[in-house]
């Protein structure tokens, strides 16, 4: 399969309307590259786990729209079927009347064809191998180096489910998880995205893990990476459902037979999630907490205390924090 790429120059402020403007003409999915960087508020709302150092923001942006190339040369459309020439010609006037009331910088476009885009893939030159203090993280397209046999290791690909242990509050959760974990653990984590928290916690020598989450695509996503690290299926239950509004899900959780919940989630969940979870811990048993940017840890400190459990700890990496917390006996 081949593709046309049109690919314009504009700046940042534009962005938004000019995607919106080709959307109308058929032009969908706009790449965008920039050297914006995201907000602190934008990192909590996408929990971004892959998030490289770039250069300054110099309000230049390209935005790049891909359309299906047809073997007679045509394009598809949405809409139906044109040329490259006919298409051209649209968005170039598109941007003159976008001109007329906004400032949209160069406003250069360059058309080129690509070959079949591995959209799949290009973005693994982003993701290797890393370490959580003494854990090898690694895809399944790197190899482990021979100073890395001795290792725990944790095999994982990025996927569609979050949570590849590169982000700080998955780590600040690993590193509480292995103070507490023993053999006699039942674990519960709340927002089990891929897995990772739990899937840990059974190779840190947990009993048995329970996961819940919103997203179906976590049911797919834990099943391979169980499979990935040896873990056994039956050592790690699944459940698709809302554990803070859904009686259900709760009942099926169970309630006090939990020895540690570990919820890696954002602060405006934590809040209402902690007094629903507290029933599902044991007397004396222990909650960890993160997904918190600073300015929120007065927040979650408090629903925690509120809820009647006894604040052991708050920890710190960058602008995020956890708190561990315990449920008296």
């Amino acid at each position: 399969m081949k593709w046309v790429r049109f690919r314009l120059k504009t700046i940042t402020e534009a962005e938004d309307i000019i995607i919106s403007t080709f959307y109308d003409i058929g032009l969908e999915g706009a790449q965008i590259e920039d050297k914006v960087p995201l907000t602190a508020l934008e990192k909590e709302q996408m929990f971004v786990d892959i998030l490289p150092e770039g250069p300054e923001d110099d309000g230049v942006a390209y935005l790049n729209f891909f359309v299906e190339k047809q073997e007679d040369g045509s394009l598809k459309l949405e809409d139906g079927i044109t040329t490259t020439e006919e298409l051209l010609e649209r968005v170039q006037g598109e941007l003159e009347e976008l001109k007329l009331f906004l400032d949209i910088g160069e406003g250069t476009i360059t058309v080129d064809e690509t070959e079949d885009i591995d959209w799949i893939n290009n973005w693994k030159q982003y993701f290797h191998q890393f370490y959580i203090d003494d854990i090898l993280v690694i895809p399944s397209w790197e190899n482990i180096k021979p100073e890395d046999s001795d290792r725990m290791v944790l095999h994982i690909d990025p996927g569609t489910a979050f949570g590849t242990g590169m982000h700080e509050t998955t780590q600040l959760c690993i590193r509480q998880l292995k103070k507490y974990i023993t053999p006699e653990t039942t674990l519960l984590d709340v927002g089990t995205g891929s897995g990772i928290l739990a899937i840990l916690s059974l190779m840190f020598g947990a009993k048995h893990a329970v996961g819940t989450d919103l997203d179906p695509c976590a049911v797919e996503a834990v099943a391979q990476n169980c499979k990935d690290n040896g873990i056994d299926p039956a050592d790690f239950e699944m459940m698709i459902g809302n554990i803070i509004t859904e009686k259900a899900i709760q009942d099926k959780v169970g309630y006090e037979c939990y020895d540690i919940v570990v919820a890696n989630i954002l602060a405006d969940v934590l809040v209402p999630l902690t007094p629903v979870i507290c029933h599902q811990l044991k007397k004396g048993g222990i909650y960890i907490t993160s997904g918190i940017i600073n300015d929120k840890e007065t927040t979650v400190v408090e629903a925690v205390k509120a809820a009647g459990l006894t604040v052991l700890e708050v920890t710190y990496q960058g602008e995020w924090v956890s708190v561990t917390a315990r449920r008296e006996a």
